[in-house]
């Protein structure tokens, strides 16, 4: 199994014990570019905080294409943030991108940030000075839509290898956010609006790369299963 593989599997497994989701769909993602499979979505639904997950994975061995993705999707009107995870391999180099998705305006909402994100803060420094790694290249708009919070890298193997603590800290506090609450309200006309936002075409070019491998019809069916709940 590979590297950004191994790292999704063990972190879908946690919250799948965690908490109670029912698989609702699982298919195989195909390719104009190849004749066999090029990928597979699955969806959970739940009944309590966590109502959708969401995993998608895209293994193209003959362009070097090993990418996982995880969105942990929590009611909308829950102040809980969204958790995600994504991690790949192009070729011989190594990508990941963790982060807890804000429900509400953060400029404005102290005890939100001291509850969600502030206990992160010495882990999110320290990542942030690991050897191996160098920030990804996004946008002053993608990093808008997202956490001060986040962790967005390129990686050596070894770096990449290593990264696994992190990740665990970030969901095991992201899952007792979930159990416990927050101190606030989220909106349903937020969240849908936010998510229009985090998954378009206009704003992340991810979307352009996924049109060219699944084709456009499939590559919405995709993007519809993250905006919509």
């Amino acid at each position: 199994m590979s590297l950004p593989a191994e790292l999704s599997d063990i972190t879908l497994l946690k919250i799948l014990d965690r908490f109670p989701l029912e698989i609702a769909d699982d298919r195989e993602l195909t390719s104009p570019m190849s004749p066999a499979p090029v990928g597979r979505i699955r969806i959970w639904r739940g009944t309590g905080t966590v109502v959708k997950l969401v995993n998608v994975s895209l293994v193209v061995p003959p362009i070097g294409l090993d990418s996982h993705m995880i969105f942990a999707f929590t009611d909308p009107s829950s102040g809980v943030p969204h958790f995600t995870l994504d991690s790949v391999a192009n070729g011989e180099n190594y990508a990941f991108h963790l982060d807890l998705i804000p429900r509400i305006d953060l400029a404005t909402s102290l005890g939100y940030l001291d509850q969600v994100y502030e206990p992160l803060t010495v882990l999110y420094q320290e990542v942030r000075d690991r050897e191996g790694l160098t920030p990804a290249h996004l946008s002053p708009r993608q990093y808008a839509l997202m956490s001060p919070w986040m962790q967005v890298f390129r990686a050596t193997a070894e770096a990449f290898t290593g990264i696994g603590d992190a990740v665990d800290i970030y969901f095991t506090h992201w899952a007792g956010l979930v159990e416990t609450g927050v101190k606030a309200d989220g909106t349903a006309e937020r969240d849908a609006a936010h998510r229009a936002l985090l998954f378009s075409p206009e704003i992340d070019p991810v979307w352009q790369q996924t049109v060219r491998l699944l084709g456009e019809e499939q590559s919405e069916s995709v993007r519809n299963e993250l905006v919509r709940n």
